[in-house]
């Protein structure tokens, strides 16, 4: 399991009249799935899914599925997250 700390930009598909946000994330191999924070929710104007309580503090947490679902890679040596190499222009699909 790795955790890496980084700054990603988040968007929302539906409105492109809203500007993306940098925000704070952790990138953790352990977890599963994608969390955003309520308040980058309501800011973002993003459609609610599914609400589940977990406790993050105002970070968004990339876990594995959306991490593989965006061809990003965990690079130990450098402790980043980047798009994948062999497929730098290519996601599989947008996470939002």
């Amino acid at each position: 399991m790795a955790l890496f700390r980084g700054t990603v930009s988040r968007s929302n598909p539906t409105r492109p009249d809203l500007a993306p946000l940098e925000v704070s994330a952790l990138a953790d191999s352990g977890a599963v799935h994608l969390c955003i924070p309520e308040h980058l929710a309501i800011q973002l104007s993003l459609a609610e899914l599914d609400r589940r309580e977990v406790v993050l503090g105002d970070e968004v947490l990339l876990g594995a599925i959306p991490m593989e679902d965006m061809d990003l890679v965990l690079r130990p040596q450098l402790q980043s997250v980047d798009v994948n190499p062999e497929s730098p222009n290519i996601p599989l699909s947008v996470a939002t």
